[in-house]
Protein backbone atom coordinates (compact mmCIF):
# COMPACT_ATOMS: atom_id res chain seq x y z
CA UNK A 1 0.00 0.00 0.00
CA UNK A 2 1.48 3.33 -1.05
CA UNK A 3 1.25 6.42 1.10
CA UNK A 4 1.18 9.79 -0.61
CA UNK A 5 1.92 13.09 1.05
CA UNK A 6 1.43 16.57 -0.42
CA UNK A 7 4.63 18.35 -1.41
CA UNK A 8 4.97 21.76 0.22
CA UNK A 9 7.16 24.66 -0.79
CA UNK A 10 9.80 25.22 1.93
CA UNK A 11 9.36 29.02 1.75
CA UNK A 12 5.64 29.74 1.46
CA UNK A 13 4.35 26.28 2.55
CA UNK A 14 1.98 26.20 -0.42
CA UNK A 15 0.91 22.82 -1.79
CA UNK A 16 0.48 24.33 -5.25
CA UNK A 17 3.65 22.78 -6.69
CA UNK A 18 4.42 20.89 -9.89
CA UNK A 19 7.19 18.51 -10.88
CA UNK A 20 10.01 20.37 -12.60
CA UNK A 21 12.41 17.76 -13.94
CA UNK A 22 15.30 16.05 -12.22
CA UNK A 23 18.58 17.33 -10.83
CA UNK A 24 21.98 16.17 -12.08
CA UNK A 25 22.10 13.46 -9.42
CA UNK A 26 18.64 12.12 -10.33
CA UNK A 27 16.56 13.69 -7.54
CA UNK A 28 13.10 15.04 -8.35
CA UNK A 29 12.85 18.85 -8.58
CA UNK A 30 9.66 20.82 -7.89
CA UNK A 31 8.46 24.30 -8.83
CA UNK A 32 6.23 26.46 -6.65
CA UNK A 33 3.28 27.93 -8.57
CA UNK A 34 2.54 30.61 -5.98
CA UNK A 35 3.30 33.98 -7.67
CA UNK A 36 4.25 35.59 -4.33
CA UNK A 37 6.82 32.93 -3.46
CA UNK A 38 10.50 33.87 -3.71
CA UNK A 39 11.74 30.33 -4.33
CA UNK A 40 11.63 29.16 -7.93
CA UNK A 41 12.53 25.47 -7.65
CA UNK A 42 13.38 23.12 -4.81
CA UNK A 43 14.14 19.53 -3.98
CA UNK A 44 12.74 17.62 -1.02
CA UNK A 45 15.66 15.31 -0.18
CA UNK A 46 18.96 17.18 -0.05
CA UNK A 47 22.25 15.33 -0.54
CA UNK A 48 24.37 17.97 1.17
CA UNK A 49 23.38 19.31 4.60
CA UNK A 50 24.94 22.71 3.82
CA UNK A 51 22.03 23.52 1.53
CA UNK A 52 19.39 23.03 4.20
CA UNK A 53 17.75 26.22 5.50
CA UNK A 54 17.94 25.01 9.11
CA UNK A 55 21.66 24.36 8.78
CA UNK A 56 22.19 27.87 7.41
CA UNK A 57 20.37 29.32 10.41
CA UNK A 58 22.50 27.23 12.77
CA UNK A 59 25.67 28.57 11.13
CA UNK A 60 24.69 32.15 11.91
CA UNK A 61 23.54 31.30 15.45
CA UNK A 62 26.74 29.41 16.26
CA UNK A 63 28.85 32.27 14.94
CA UNK A 64 26.99 34.76 17.12
CA UNK A 65 27.68 32.51 20.12
CA UNK A 66 31.41 32.67 19.46
CA UNK A 67 32.10 29.44 17.58
CA UNK A 68 34.90 29.51 15.03
CA UNK A 69 34.47 28.56 11.37
CA UNK A 70 36.23 25.24 11.88
CA UNK A 71 34.15 24.40 14.95
CA UNK A 72 30.93 25.12 13.06
CA UNK A 73 32.03 23.01 10.10
CA UNK A 74 33.04 20.13 12.36
CA UNK A 75 29.82 20.12 14.41
CA UNK A 76 27.45 20.49 11.43
CA UNK A 77 29.53 18.13 9.23
CA UNK A 78 29.85 20.59 6.34
CA UNK A 79 32.81 22.24 4.66
CA UNK A 80 34.48 25.39 5.94
CA UNK A 81 33.88 27.03 2.56
CA UNK A 82 30.12 26.62 3.05
CA UNK A 83 30.34 28.19 6.50
CA UNK A 84 32.34 31.17 5.22
CA UNK A 85 30.00 31.68 2.26
CA UNK A 86 26.93 31.68 4.50
CA UNK A 87 28.51 34.09 6.98
CA UNK A 88 29.33 36.50 4.16
CA UNK A 89 25.69 36.38 3.02
CA UNK A 90 24.38 37.03 6.53
CA UNK A 91 26.44 40.22 6.92
CA UNK A 92 24.80 41.93 3.93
Amino acid sequence: MAVYFPVQCPDCHSTDVIKYGKSSNGKQRYRCCNPNCLRATFSINLDYLGRDVKTKQKIVEMNLNGSSVRQIARVLKISTATVIKELKKSRK
